[in-house]
Parts: C-alpha cells; sequence; structure tokens
C-alpha cells in the first residue's frame, strides 16, 4: 500500500506543519559537515579505557607530534574511580584525573576524562554517540584506540566503540546535533601482545627515542598506578616518606622497569624498524611504539601513513 493511498503521507505532512517552527525547524536542525582545518596540522585523537592507557601505549608519538605543532587529544573513557588498592570512588577519580592533567601538561597535549565508572563501560548507544561526537569536535584526521581483544572489558569496550565510530563519524544524520566529517579519518589500533583470536600487527612503528625522557615523566606522573602499583599493588610498595633513600629507590626501580617495558616493542618490531629507518639506524633504536590500521575506517596509503608519522 503507498503512502498517499493509506493516508500516512499526509499524516506526517500535518504532523511536520504543526510542530513548532514547522519545516523551518526542520531545516534548523538538518545536518552540516565539519569545518575543516586551516592551519596545515594535524589532528589526532586517541581513546584509552583509563587515564594512564593512552600514555602507556602512544605518549611518545604524541610528544613528537606536539613539538611540531600538531593538535593531539588523549581521551579516557573512564574515570579510573576502582584502579587503586587503597582508595576508590570520588577521591580517586579526583586523583587520577589530576595525574592524568600532569601528563598532558609534560606530553603538550589536550586531555579528557570521561565521567564512566572504572570497570562498568559498556557497549551502548550513549557511549557510540559521545565517541562519535569526540571524533567529530575534535575534526580528527587519524585516531587510536585498543584492539578489540584484550585482557580488560573496559579495553575491549573501548576499541568496539572507536570501531562502531568509524564509519559513523561520516553519517550527516547520527548525530546531527554534532557537525559530521565529510572525510573518514585513519583508525589505528595501539600495540598489545595479545595473540587470540589474531595477534597485533603492525603497520606503522616508529621510534621514541629522542622522547623517552618524556614519557617516562609521564609515568612518574601516574603515581597512584605505577609508584604504589595501582588496584594490585599494596601499601608494601609505597615507603616511608620520611626515608628519602627509599623513596628514591623505589622511583629508580619503577623508572627501571619501564625502561624495559618500553624497549620491548623495538626488539619485537626490529625487522620493520631497519626497513623504515634503514638496517644501520633500525639497529640502534632503542624504544619504539607501533600502531596498526583499522580495516573500518578509511584505508591509507603508505605515503598517507608516512605523512601521519613524519618522525
Amino acid at each position: 500500500m503507498s503512502l498517499k493511498r493509506s493516508g500516512v503521507a499526509s499524516v506526517l505532512l500535518l504532523a511536520v506543519s504543526c510542530a513548532p517552527g514547522g519545516a523551518s525547524r526542520m531545516e534548523a536542525e538538518s545536518p552540516r559537515p565539519a569545518e575543516i582545518a586551516q592551519d596545515g596540522k594535524l589532528r589526532i585523537i586517541a581513546f584509552g579505557a583509563h587515564p594512564d592507557d593512552c600514555e602507556l601505549r602512544e605518549a611518545g608519538v604524541a610528544a613528537k607530534w606536539a613539538a611540531q605543532g600538531h593538535h593531539v587529544k588523549f581521551v579516557a573513557c573512564t574515570n579510573g574511580d576502582i584502579g587503586h588498592w587503597g582508595m576508590a570512588g570520588g577521591p580517586l577519580a579526583v586523583r587520577r584525573a589530576a595525574e592524568n592533567k600532569k601528563c598532558s601538561a609534560i606530553l603538550g597535549i589536550e586531555n579528557q576524562v570521561l565521567d564512566i565508572h572504572d570497570g562498568e563501560l559498556m557497549v551502548t548507544m550513549e557511549n557510540r554517540r559521545t565517541i562519535c561526537r569526540l571524533i567529530r569536535e575534535w575534526r580528527a584526521d587519524l585516531v587510536i584506540s585498543h584492539r578489540p581483544n584484550d585482557y580488560h572489558p573496559d579495553h575491549r569496550y573501548v576499541g568496539v566503540l572507536v570501531m562502531d565510530a568509524a564509519y559513523m563519524v561520516t553519517v550527516p544524520y547520527f548525530c546531527p546535533d554534532t557537525p559530521y566529517l565529510s572525510r573518514n579519518p585513519v583508525f589505528l589500533f595501539s600495540e598489545d601482545e595479545f595473540l587470540r583470536p589474531n595477534p597485533f600487527t603492525p603497520d606503522v612503528i616508529v621510534t621514541i627515542d629522542g622522547v623517552i625522557e618524556k614519557k617516562l615523566s609521564a609515568m612518574a606522573a601516574l603515581e597512584s598506578q605505577f609508584y604504589e602499583g595501582g588496584c594490585n599493588g599494596g601499601p608494601q610498595l609505597v615507603p616511608d616518606p620520611k626515608d628519602p633513600a627509599a623513596v628514591a629507590a623505589r622511583k629508580q626501580q619503577v623508572r627501571q622497569e619501564f625502561i624495559g617495558y618500553f624497549s620491548a616493542p623495538a626488539d619485537r618490531f626490529r625487522p620493520a624498524l631497519e626497513k623504515r629507518y634503514g638496517r644501520e639506524k633500525g639497529a640502534s633504536v632503542k624504544f619504539a611504539e607501533a600502531f596498526e590500521v583499522c580495516e573500518y575506517g578509511r584505508r591509507p596509503t603508505p605515503e598517507e601513513l608516512q605523512r601521519f608519522f613524519p618522525f
């Protein structure tokens, strides 16, 4: 049955014309494209589950981008309010937001912590809209997130939510209140070591040797997570603040652990580093960060990836 013959068309037209503002209101709500940035700089937004995840995986490239004047934003999708062995709730969320802000100042970037409880991030329409709006508002060229296979449910669901936004950010009538992107960004996954159902495969790997001190300083600023051990730590890790030697020793221990941790990707992906930088320079790289292209966003050419990572 046609709409016209059933009378539905007339009812719909009447509803529109009788609504406040009528057709003019419909036109006012029509979606519009986001303005294209004119400063010639890249716009990068990274999503992590907690207020330390982006810093762990992409603080090095973020510092390098920022040094070149590009625009970088880290978003923590939960507030981290159960990420400690001795405190929780609002006080911990406030503490972790302050630590996150210190990291951003060290790296020269922007940051945002969403007000979602740690451990409770879910794949919902509301959260999909939130991620979509954040990507649009940043007018992103490049979006980074966890992969959707990971030990932590918050990590997994960040990956799913960002993948779900990988096309929707270009759909005008999805979240029409936020200007849509005329060109889909490139979406990347940050490195992990999980093998099932599929292992991480680097499409880009870059040295961060020149900014490793900034990354280590960011880790030092996340005291609740690393100096004190986060939710799996305990009071045995925290020396008496009246014992400067013990405090210094604990800080040095954390630093050395991160030096080993951040050197692992360079050793793991040495052939890729030698291919990118040449055998001699690639062999000398000590610290690196690696990323995999998500197939659901725009497929970048090798030349475009080089433009995104001009290091």
